[in-house]
This record gives C-alpha cells, sequence and structure tokens, in this order.
C-alpha cells in the first residue's frame, strides 16, 4: 500500500497508465498483471437534430453545453419523431439519455400547449431503482429551461404514499422500473387512464439487463402494457438504451414483440481505456482437499481500492455479492485509517437491501465527490451517471463481457482517459480469460437469451392480463404462440373461467403476486437486530437459506451480524452485532430426476441430452472460513426444509467402453464426473448470458434415469432461463474449453482454478483431475464433426 498518500482531488489528474505503474510497483505486485489491452481514443461525429425537434429543447440542450448531437443521437431521434420504435445500443456514456430524451422532451412540451387534457406523457423503465432516481436527476436539470411542461416522477417502492397520487394525476413522465409496473399501475390502470390515454413513448433503459426469467417477466409486461394502451386508445412509440448489446434489434423485438430498428454506430468521442488483467498470487495455505489456494479476489480488490483512494484516485470496485462489496469496503476503511485518519469515511460500501435513504446518500455523496471510493454490486452498475471516475476495479469475471464492459464503462464518463482491472478469482474461468484475453477483446458481446414462452413465466401473465381486462381469443397473438395452449391448463386449476367469448380472474387474491418477476423465490427476508427491532435491510427469499441461516454472518453498513434465528414462517431473520474472526459459507445437497427429454443427439456411443428435470436442493450445513485466507475452521449443521425447482437441463451420459477407452475406473468414476461437472459450470458463462450462479449442477455415476454414468447442467430458474439450451446448442464448444481449461491448470491433482467449485456441497470430494480431462477427451471425440 502506498506510504505517502495524495490529497485527494489536487491537482492534475494522473492518466491510466501512470494509475497503473503506481498499483503494481513491486516485484510482486507487477508480475500479477498477465495483460494489458489499451484501447485509443476515438473522435467524434457530429450531426443536426431533427426539424421535429422543438427549438426550446434544443435551447434547453445547449444550455446544458451540448452545442450539437452526436451521428447516433441524430438518427435515433430521427426515428423516434416518425413513430418507429428504436433501440440505440453505443458503448457506456455515448450519450444515450439524451438520444431519446430530445424527442420526449419535444413531444411531452407539444402536449403542454394541448387547449384539453394533461396533454402528452411519457414512461421511463429502468431495472433499477437508483437508474430511475438518476434518470430523473438529469431530466429536471435539463428541462429547467422548460418550466412546467416537463414534470418528471419517480414512482416506485420507495415513493411516499401522499406523492403517488400527485404522480397518477400530474406527472407526464414518470420513471419505475417493472416491478412497479406489474405490480402498482397496470393492476390499478383506470386509475392510471388519462396518463396512458396519452402515453406516447415507453423509454426501456439498460435493456441488456433484461435477459433469462427476468427478461422473459419483462417482455410480458411490456406486453400487458401495450393491450391497456390499446384499451385507451394509445399505441405509444418504444425506444430502448443498450451499452455492449449483440444483435440488439432483434433482442429488442423480443422484449417488446414490436418491429425495433437499431442503431449501432457510436459515434461519440472517448477517452484511453487501459485495461489491465490482474491474477492474485498464490499464498502458502492450501485449501480442500489439500489444494493451493490463491489470494482472494476480495483481499486483492480491497487493497487496489485502498492505493487508489490513497492516491486521490476517483473508484468503484465492483463485486459479485453483497458480502463482498461490504468486505471490500470495511477492510479498505481499515486500512486507509493506518494512512490517513480522514480517509476511511471516503469510503463506502453500496448494494441492494440497503433501505432508500441510506442507497440515495451513497448516490449524491460518490456523484459529488464526497466519497473517493466504493465497493458496490451490480446495483450501480447501470447507468447511474458517476461521471468524474478515474477508474474501475472489477472484483471477478461479472459473467458476460457484456456486464464487464458495462462495469468498465462507469469511469471515463467526461470523456477523460480511464483504467479499469479485472481481478480474478480463484475459479476456472476466470483463471482461463486472465490468460486468454483474447477470449475477452477479440470477441464481441453476448446476444440477449430470453424466452418469453416460457410456460411457468407467460401463466401468470396471462392470468395478471385477464384480472386487468378480460382476456380474448384476439388477445393470443399479442401474448405469443403458446398462449392457446396454457388457457385449458389455467381453467382447470380454477385461476381462470370462461364466461362468454372471454376469460375471468375469478380469484380474490391478486392476480399479479402470481408472477415472481426476479425469481427470488417468494417475499424478501427481513432482517432485524434481535435487540432493538431495528430493521437492517432485506435478503431474498431465494437466498435467505444460504446468507441468513441460523450461525451465518451478515456485514451491513461495515458491521458484522451473527444470525441468532431464521423464521421462514415469518420471514424474518434476526441478528445481533458481533465481530467473529471468520466468515461462513452455506453447504447443500441436490438431487435431480429426468421429467422429459426433448432432444437427443449421439455423440458417438455418448448421448447428449436436452429437457426437463426436476431439482430438490436442501441446505445441510455452513463452513467457518478465516477472514481473508479463506481457510476453514469447521462445520455446524442445520436443518433446513428442502426445496424443488423444476427447470431445463443439458445432460451427457457414456457408455462402459468410453469409461474403459479414457482409462477410467470405477474408484476415479466419481471424481471425474464430479470435476467435469464443476469446470463445465465454471466455464458456460463464456457461452451463455449468465453467471455460475445462474446455473447448476448434478453428476452421478449410475443416474436412475438414465442408467448410465450421467453429467447435468441446469437452469437455477423454474421453468428455464435459456441457459441449458445454448449449452446445449454449443456443447463441442463449450466442453472443449472445459477440457482444455483443466488441462492447462499447473496444480497436480486440482484447485479453485481448474475443478473446485466455492458453492459444492460436498466438500469438493471428490475429485480427479485427469480422469476428467481423460473422459472430456473421450466424449469430445465422437461429438459430430458439424457441430
Amino acid at each position: 500500500m502506498a506510504s505517502n498518500p495524495v490529497p485527494p482531488d489536487a491537482g492534475a489528474r494522473p492518466s491510466p497508465g501512470m494509475i497503473l505503474e503506481r498499483l503494481a510497483r513491486g516485484a510482486t505486485r507487477a508480475a500479477r498483471i498477465t495483460h494489458t489491452e489499451h484501447l485509443p481514443p476515438r473522435i467524434g461525429s457530429h450531426a443536426d437534430w431533427p426539424e421535429q425537434i422543438r427549438p426550446e429543447v434544443i435551447d434547453a440542450i445547449r444550455s446544458a453545453g451540448i452545442d450539437r448531437p452526436w451521428a447516433h443521437q441524430a438518427r435515433t431521434s430521427e426515428h423516434a419523431v416518425r413513430g418507429a420504435s428504436v433501440v440505440v445500443a453505443t458503448g457506456t456514456a455515448s450519450g444515450k439519455s439524451l438520444a431519446y430524451l430530445a424527442p420526449v422532451l419535444s413531444t411531452l412540451l407539444d402536449g403542454s400547449e394541448a387547449p384539453n387534457g394533461r396533454g402528452a406523457t411519457a414512461l421511463y423503465l429502468a431495472p433499477t431503482k437508483a437508474l430511475a432516481a438518476d434518470q430523473r436527476r438529469a431530466v429536471r436539470e435539463l428541462a429547467t429551461p422548460l418550466g412546467t411542461a416537463v414534470r418528471p416522477a419517480v414512482y416506485d417502492g420507495d415513493t411516499p404514499v401522499e406523492e403517488r397520487e400527485w404522480v397518477r394525476q400530474y406527472a407526464n413522465y414518470v420513471l419505475t422500473n417493472p416491478d412497479m409496473l406489474h405490480s402498482g399501475i397496470l393492476p390499478s390502470h383506470p386509475r392510471w387512464s388519462s396518463f396512458l390515454r396519452a402515453l406516447r413513448y415507453v423509454v426501456i433503459d439498460e435493456c441488456h439487463s433484461y435477459r433469462g426469467v427476468f427478461g422473459s417477466h419483462v417482455a410480458q409486461i411490456v406486453r400487458r402494457l401495450r393491450r391497456i394502451c390499446a384499451r385507451y386508445g394509445s399505441d405509444p412509440v418504444f425506444l430502448l438504451a443498450s451499452a455492449t448489446a449483440a444483435e440488439p434489434g432483434p433482442a429488442a423485438t423480443r422484449l417488446t414483440g414490436l418491429p425495433v430498428v437499431e442503431i449501432t454506430e457510436d459515434t461519440s468521442p472517448r477517452g484511453e481505456l487501459v485495461f489491465a488483467l490482474w491474477e492474485p498470487p498464490l499464498t502458502e495455505l492450501h485449501g480442500e482437499q489439500g489444494a493451493p489456494v490463491r489470494r482472494t479476489a476480495t483481499a486483492e480488490t480491497a487493497d487496489l481500492l485502498t492505493d487508489l483512494a490513497v492516491q486521490g484516485v476517483r473508484s468503484v470496485a465492483f463485486v459479485r455479492s453483497r458480502r463482498g462489496a461490504e468486505l471490500i469496503a470495511l477492510i479498505a476503511q481499515e486500512r486507509l485509517a493506518e494512512v490517513d485518519r480522514s480517509l476511511p469515511e471516503r469510503v463506502a460500501a453500496y448494494r441492494g437491501g440497503y433501505l432508500p435513504e441510506e442507497r440515495r446518500a451513497l448516490e449524491r455523496a460518490l456523484h459529488s465527490g464526497e466519497l473517493l471510493g466504493l465497493a458496490a454490486t451490480t446495483a450501480l452498475e447501470l447507468g447511474v451517471d458517476v461521471s468524474g471516475l478515474d477508474a474501475v476495479v472489477i472484483a471477478g469475471y461479472p459473467g458476460t463481457r457484456a456486464s464487464l464492459w458495462q462495469q468498465a464503462g462507469r469511469a471515463g464518463r467526461s470523456g477523460q482517459g480511464a483504467l479499469a482491472v479485472l481481478v480474478a478469482r480463484d475459479d476456472p474461468l476466470d483463471t482461463y480469460l486472465v490468460h486468454h484475453p483474447e477470449a475477452l477483446f477479440d470477441q464481441p458481446v453476448e446476444s440477449t437469451v430470453l424466452d418469453p414462452d416460457n410456460p411457468y413465466v407467460l401463466a401468470p401473465h396471462l392470468c395478471a392480463a385477464a384480472a386487468e381486462i378480460p382476456l380474448t381469443e384476439g388477445d393470443f397473438t399479442l401474448f405469443g404462440t403458446a398462449a392457446a395452449g396454457l388457457m385449458p391448463q389455467l381453467e382447470a386449476a380454477g385461476l381462470l373461467r370462461r364466461r362468454a367469448r372471454a376469460w375471468h380472474w375469478t380469484r380474490r387474491e391478486r392476480a399479479a403476486d402470481l408472477a415472481d418477476i426476479r425469481g427470488q423465490g417468494g417475499s424478501p427476508v427481513q432482517v432485524v437486530e434481535a435487540g432493538t427491532g431495528r430493521l437492517l435491510g432485506t435478503v431474498d427469499a431465494a437466498a435467505a437459506h444460504t446468507t441468513v441461516h441460523d450461525g451465518a454472518v451478515h456485514l451491513h453498513q461495515g458491521r458484522s451480524y451473527v444470525v441468532k434465528q431464521l423464521d421462514l414462517d415469518d420471514d424474518v431473520a434476526l441478528v445481533e452485532e458481533a465481530s467473529p474472526p471468520y466468515s461462513t459459507t452455506a453447504r447443500d445437497t441436490t438431487a435431480i430426476s429426468v421429467l422429459e427429454t426433448d432432444t437427443e443427439i449421439p455423440w458417438g456411443n455418448a448421448r447428449l441430452c436436452f429437457g426437463s428435470v426436476e431439482v430438490t436442493n436442501q441446505v445441510v450445513s455452513f463452513l467457518r472460513r478465516k477472514l481473508i485466507t479463506g481457510e476453514v475452521l469447521g462445520e455446524t449443521k442445520l436443518d433446513l426444509p428442502p426445496r424443488t425447482l423444476r427447470t431445463r437441463a443439458v445432460w451427457w451420459t457414456v457408455t462402459e467402453d468410453q469409461l474403459d477407452a479414457a482409462r477410467v475406473n470405477p474408484e476415479q468414476l466419481g471424481g471425474a464426473l464430479h470435476a467435469a461437472e464443476h469446470a463445465s459450470i465454471g466455464m458456460l458463462p463464456l457461452f451463455a448470458t449468465c453467471d455460475r450462479w445462474d446455473i447448476g449442477g448434478v453428476s452421478v455415476p449410475l443416474h436412475p434415469d438414465t442408467l448410465l454414468p450421467t453429467v447435468f447442467v441446469y437452469d437455477g430458474h423454474p421453468g428455464g432461463a435459456g441457459f441449458a439450451e445454448r449449452a446445449f446448442h454449443t456443447a463441442a464448444e463449450w466442453l472443449t474449453a472445459t477440457r482444455d481449461a483443466i488441462a492447462a491448470c499447473e496444480c497436480e491433482a486440482g484447485c479453485p482454478s481448474c475443478i473446485q467449485s466455492p458453492k459444492c456441497g460436498n466438500g469438493n470430494d471428490p475429485l480427479h483431475k485427469r480422469g476428467a480431462v481423460r473422459l472430456l477427451g473421450e466424449l469430445l471425440r465422437g461429438a459430430p464433426k458439424d457441430e
């Protein structure tokens, strides 16, 4: 860590290369950089606003310091004012917001002059509350010269009840999220009738984030919105914005159900970006089964965030888990206190689960520069304007190249140069990527995967739609080809009843409550301080068994708590403040059964299959691990109920002859299958828009349904999310990369960089590294040549 702190915000900003050089000082530090990519600056090209944009709006934009738009902004606005839905998919900080705001503000200004009624309205959808709040701030600043013609307001779960009626009656630019649109606005559409009748534009920001099951839910919510708008006589134009998305036009069409024009050429200028790949060193410690252990990405990222703060470099460290964000901030604060007592208060954590007032205060402090460093989850990844950041540290590959570039783009948003550092976790994919930079820098971003016809998604939205306005056969075209086939099932379940030519919702409960759009598994669990009754925050129901079980260590705002009791009946976790010298990791067991095989392909004597499965999972214990080193201190049993999941999976089987050819004997078989399963799960995010926590796996030496040695990889969402299907269609490339990653690892018998998994319910036992390489090699020998 640097010993002579640079006064924060003093003097000229250092170049990205200089910042990296300071971070890499010392022989051991420099050796951790496996690759440095330099992305050169780019010159921008201008155009003129379309003639239909009101001069008052152009003047307001000029007052904000923007004389002329970039060419892609002008083209986006041109399509919008002509009534064509359009998606602008250009780089971070390329001015996408202005591309859709210009036509929206112009239309709202036209509407304000209407002699009767409330005039035109617009709806803005963001995947996170933080982004909606940030956009309201930006709209207010831009629209100030327009007076009261533009009345933006946020309408989400944090909006006070007394403000909601004002928003419904008077706001003409409502900023919300899919959750509130689904459960608040659409079910109450009669109260929103004047707003919906005048709706001219719907903005869907960061649309690449709507993928998998969540994206499929949002696609159906959008169709419900279109249906209700049609009832009130409006037909809004959809304006979508996305940084880093492959095939944005087709993806936007799947999301909206409408033809969408795509704008992909980025004509904005860009400062230099220096992107470093960083691999933490091996330690003297040994983990499970005696495997060598690298220093954790959490500890390494905390060090880098500390050094950046000491240099006065404004930075964000992105981390996958809420706990990781808290831990990185806590470690950085402790180390900064050793350098300068004024510095710890300039570093903080930011994650979902905070109370609204906590989130807003952190956003303001980051925006103003009061904070030098922030350890954040992806809650801050999407679009929040944090202009002035110099560096981004990414603790572990975030799962997709799209998300990687999204996070890296948080720095340099004012056009200056920026530094991005990807710190590899001790994980097969991370290890592969820092030694194969071409997989990151020479490949396009992934296509957005979503399936609106997923029956687990579609069925509850048909019920919600029927509760809003009775369904008719004419609606089936809007909701997709699978809708008609689901109606008899919904009738048989007593959810819908047909009367004359329409289906009605007949139950007393809210139909919208049937759809769990973010896959949280039910009501969130409230985390409550036992001694005071104070609400600290919430945890998603799906994560409660693994994160707030009895004895779990829970971090919140830099403070450490131990869970005394998880009450699943009341959805409450009671905690007490404590500072144990360890963290906790849940262990679970998983069983899987085949429900239906949709497709089966012979790979020589082996079989590659795709279909429906039922997964039974139960958290059975937790490990206590030393902070920083991760050394296991002990294991404690838990008594939690099992959970079942019906989903989609890809699986492969091998025969006795193939085992003989691969020289895998019965004693090695379980370990070879288990190792191949772990590594293939770790590598799948390179081929599908998922991360390893979106998927699960099971390996069995003799599975009762296949009667053969079998490896399953399944989607961790009800009904599937498209990830296993993508794995099935790219199996040859996916499993080849898996075999190569295991073979290239320098460890002797397997380690977290190749075949050990951080979420293994069996303590990474048994595992057989060489057996997995030989087994995968034999499997791939039979793969069809045209795969």
